[in-house]
């Protein structure tokens, strides 16, 4: 899949469930807090941190896909083709 194919999907998938964008400074908050849980799980699995019970939820490809999602959802708003 290409880049504009990932973003028309998540472009339609936004349409076709009656879903709205939420606003640009939103969108940008929650890009942030998906980068914090990827870099809370890096710091757990491969930096010092000890792993809590509650972190076993998290995973890197689930995070890294939340923040492909964000950023597509981010791009398309904003009308920036990341191609």
């Amino acid at each position: 899949m290409t880049i504009a194919e990932a973003q028309k999907l998540v472009d339609d998938w936004i349409k076709e469930n009656g879903v709205r964008y939420f606003s640009e400074m939103t969108k940008l908050a929650i890009l942030t807090e998906e980068v914090g849980e990827l870099a809370r799980v890096f710091a757990r699995k491969y930096g010092e941190q000890s792993t809590k019970e509650s972190d076993e939820k998290y995973n890197e490809a689930d995070e890294m896909a939340d923040i492909l999602w964000v950023l597509l959802c981010l791009a398309n708003q904003t009308n920036i083709d990341l191609t």
